[in-house]
């Protein structure tokens, strides 16, 4: 088959309606909740009509035959297909705060609950526990904190990396606002100097020159800099050799807004040179 395949999973609520979106707007047929008995010879057909790309959307809807996913994706990719999955996340809080705005049911609720919550936490657990071995194997985008204009944004500029290399996504944060859900390597920079204590620096953020000056003079921010590139030197072919898609390393400071978004753009620079790289600042992007 010569199609470029893009399957999306994740927790009920996470928004892949979101995703399936941003993969029409970018010329994909996309189709929700196949059911995993039917993908080869839905693949199949699309391939006798010239399909070239793609979408397809598969969750706990698809019930007892959800196991099978993982072993046909497996063999899929075996096959030469070019296969890209992505796993859409969310903290517990963020989902059961969209369920309870939207009065959604979530598809593995049963009637009679009494307490609604408790009983959504615990479905939300189990629904956690079917899609562990999907999540393994895709790239994982943690939704709790974004707008779905960001949503949309991560979307296209992950489709629009080539899938036949490794592409390093670098992301920024801040811890007080919750770790990430999507990395895959996380480093800790609180311990460096922090702009925000200098008034003329703390308005602005690790992409203005004050800010990238300052934290430049710094030498426990290049050491740091240099000891993230070394280890990422050192495991990234390896990665690659694993057939590996995307590799996420996330830089976390406290407010997300100097320091990591500081690193961010100097990593995704330096290594931008020898792979393909994409960066996000999610304190920052879509502001």
């Amino acid at each position: 088959m010569s199609m470029d395949l893009v399957v999306i999973t994740g927790m009920s609520g996470s928004g892949k309606s979101i995703a399936l979106g941003a993969l029409e707007d970018a010329g994909y047929y996309c189709v929700d909740n196949l059911p995993p008995e039917l993908l080869e010879p839905f693949l199949a057909l699309e391939d006798r009509l010239r399909a070239r790309k793609v979408a397809i959307a598969m969750d706990v809807r698809s019930g007892e035959s959800l196991p099978q996913l993982p072993l046909l994706l497996h063999g899929l990719r075996d096959k030469g297909l070019s296969l890209r999955q992505i796993f859409l996340d969310a903290n517990d809080h963020t989902l059961v705060r969209r369920f309870s705005e939207t009065r959604r049911r979530h598809p593995l609720s049963t009637p009679g609950e009494t307490d609604i919550q408790q009983a959504l936490l615990q479905t939300i657990r189990r629904e956690r526990e079917l899609l562990a071995d999907l999540r393994e194997r895709s790239h994982v985008i943690d939704t709790s904190y974004l707008r779905p204009s960001q949503l949309l944004a991560m979307v296209k500029d992950l489709i629009a990396a080539p899938a036949a290399h490794l592409t390093l996504v670098f992301e920024s944060f801040a811890f007080k606002r919750g770790i990430t859900l999507d990395a895959d390597y996380v480093f800790d920079v609180r311990m460096l100097p922090n702009p925000h204590y200098e008034p003329e620096l703390k308005p602005l953020t690790g992409r203005d020159q004050p800010v990238i000056d300052f934290l430049a003079r710094q030498p426990a921010v290049q050491l740091m800099q240099e000891q993230i590139a070394t280890f990422l030197r050192t495991w990234l072919p390896a990665l690659a050799h694993d057939h590996r898609s995307y590799v996420t390393v996330a830089i976390g400071c406290t407010g997300g807004q100097h320091r990591s978004v500081y690193l961010v753009e100097q990593l995704a620079a330096q290594f931008g040179q020898d792979w393909q790289t994409l960066r996000r600042h999610r304190e920052l992007d879509g502001l």
